[in-house]
């Protein structure tokens, strides 16, 4: 789907997409394929990339030959085993891609050395990695995809690059755009299943972090007491990256203002019943850049998207729209 060139700014338009039958809700849409889905199989080489600080992150890389390069990063709690994002992965594979999956600093099983660890606005490693990769491959067509946290990271990179930006097409969905007011969603209702089950997986790398890794001078035990996101970014994420609190925090780490400064063609999908946010936080067709599309599903839940294909059997439909769109923007691109 194209977009008129002489805008002054970006585009959004409603997709349809139909669910699977039975599977209409917001939270089965969610739920379905991250508790029923068997993991894709993908095969993968893993390298451990040196950072400029003296940490790591850790890569998998999948696919063969020569073809483009889509550098994948997964949301929060995600990494190398994510099924959206291994899903995608073959969908670009058998297109004649390659995958390069950024497994988030101290989101493996391994504590990174340092004390910091991956967080919303942490896109330092992310804008190594592109420009890394660009100087490996200087002829080769690079692409970025992020889901969630990793779709906040993406976009908010390419703003920060913004013409000097090493990748050639950026892609996201479901992202947080504006990240304090999701917080505060997520401590209501039935959203707080959610933020309970992300502050099990953050705790849970906390933890690997005592018993591996640096903490630095943060108040560990608070952090693993945090009831809320409020709770946990205050005790934990502010203090170690530099910001005053967790509402600083919030305000600077949103790729929401980002959005405006991306030069590079960028498709972002997201449902407007997504259950882990508010549709008040989606952005202006104005606050996008003229490369940028805002795709708006009425449904669809988080990185769900799960529709009827062939034989009645689900599909993944958000997969087929990423990989789809990377695809045809390479073969209009010059």
């Amino acid at each position: 789907m194209s977009k008129p060139r002489n805008l002054p700014h970006g585009c959004i338009v409603p997709v349809p997409f139909l669910p699977y039958p039975g599977l209409g809700g917001a939270h089965a849409q969610t739920m379905m394929p991250a508790l029923l889905r068997r993991t894709p199989a993908l095969v993968s080489r893993h390298e451990r990339l040196e950072l400029p600080d003296g940490d790591f992150v850790d890569l998998a890389h999948s696919g063969s030959g020569n073809g483009p390069i889509a550098v994948l990063v997964h949301g929060l709690g995600g990494g190398f085993d994510s099924k959206y994002l291994r899903g995608t992965a073959l969908h670009l594979i058998a297109q004649g891609w390659r995958t390069l999956t950024l497994q988030l600093r101290g989101g493996g099983a391994t504590a990174n050395r340092l004390a910091r660890t991956y967080h919303h606005g942490d896109t330092a490693d992310l804008r190594y990695l592109w420009h890394w990769l660009r100087a490996k491959e200087p002829l080769t067509r690079i692409a970025s995809v992020g889901w969630s946290l990793g779709g906040n990271v993406v976009l908010k990179a390419a703003g920060e690059e913004g013409d000097a930006a090493p990748v050639d097409f950026v892609a996201a969905a479901s992202v947080p755009f504006k990240l304090e007011e999701c917080v505060e969603f997520l401590k209501t209702g039935f959203a707080r299943v959610y933020q309970n089950r992300m502050l099990d997986d953050l705790k849970q790398m906390i933890r690997r972090k005592v018993a591996g890794g640096s903490v630095g001078n943060v108040d560990v035990q608070a952090a693993l007491r945090a009831r809320d996101f409020t709770e946990f970014d205050n005790a934990w994420t502010a203090p170690l990256n530099g910001f005053a609190d967790a509402a600083d925090y919030y305000a600077r780490a949103a790729c929401g203002q980002y959005l405006h400064a991306i030069r590079r063609p960028t498709l972002i999908v997201h449902a407007l019943d997504d259950p882990f946010m508010v549709p008040s936080i989606i952005p202006p067709a104005t606050a996008l850049a003229p490369s940028v599309l805002l795709e708006l599903c009425e449904r669809g839940g988080h990185v769900g998207f799960v529709g009827q294909g062939r034989r009645g059997r689900p599909e993944y439909w958000l997969e087929q729209r990423l990989s789809g769109w990377l695809q045809g923007s390479l073969e209009r691109s010059p």
